[in-house]
């Protein structure tokens, strides 16, 4: 094991149990106790863990969630992200939309994920600021104060220039028939700059959003690549979607 994929496994134990030990960690991870300490300073050295005798803790002050949002189907939303996991690897340019469903993802990033991620949405911002491997740009404009994301010029300007791996995206309302669609004209138009500035397009959502519409109309289902759903992937009701090649998670 790499020693990255190594601090790795630590930072998540220690998110699943709340108190790791040094001896526990060793005997999991067929290393030296010393190889493990050398970790978990370097680890406290930035900010992810509190060592303590013996182990560690996790960083006391070190907010979970910066605004407290109410976050509906949470459990869902992680299943999500979970699955999504498997198209993150380091050295990537990421765009990512607002949403929920987003903001759960972004806080089961791999805390060590050397990314370049760009997003106009604030709370997801702030979420990925703890990263200490992330080069993080916040896309400033016109702050949509309910959605807590900014529109505008100024956001299409950014995303004009920027050439994304892989883009994120949020969804309001999907059907096989309509495509993706948003209530707000000016949501729409952002998100068309962010399909145009990335090589690969990921539809995260819950199962609720399928087969519904709103006004305004992102793009049609074959601009996509992939969706990921809390469903399982074989679900009939995804059947129109692989059949227009979409990769179903």
């Amino acid at each position: 094991m790499l020693k990255a994929e190594r601090r790795n496994y630590i930072l998540n134990k220690l998110a699943e149990e709340q108190r790791i030990s040094t001896i526990e960690l060793a005997e999991l991870l067929a290393v030296s106790e010393d190889t493990i300490r050398r970790d978990l300073n370097k680890l406290d050295e930035r900010g992810l863990l509190e060592k303590v005798y013996g182990g560690a803790i996790p960083v006391a002050d070190k907010p979970r969630n910066v605004f407290n949002i109410v976050i509906s189907n949470e459990n869902k939303k992680k299943e999500i992200g979970h699955k999504a996991l498997s198209l993150l690897h380091d050295g990537q340019v990421i765009i990512m939309s607002g949403g929920t469903t987003n903001l759960v993802f972004s806080k089961l990033m791999p805390p060590l994920l050397k990314a370049t991620i760009y997003t106009y949405s604030l709370p997801i911002a702030m979420q990925l600021s703890q990263y200490p491997n992330i080069d993080l740009i916040f896309i400033g404009g016109k702050m949509q104060k309910n959605a807590m994301v900014t529109i505008g010029m100024d956001v299409l300007q950014v995303l004009s220039k920027i050439k994304a791996d892989i883009c994120f995206m949020g969804v309001s309302s999907i059907s096989a028939k309509q495509g993706l669609t948003e209530m707000g004209y000016e949501v729409s138009i952002v998100k068309k700059a962010m399909l145009e500035a990335s090589d690969k397009v990921v539809l995260m959502f819950t199962a609720d959003k399928l087969n519904s519409k709103m006004p305004h109309v992102v793009c049609n289902i074959s601009r996509l690549n992939t969706m990921v759903t809390d469903l399982d992937p074989e679900d009939e009701v995804l059947e129109e979607y692989r059949r227009a090649g979409v990769m179903i998670l």
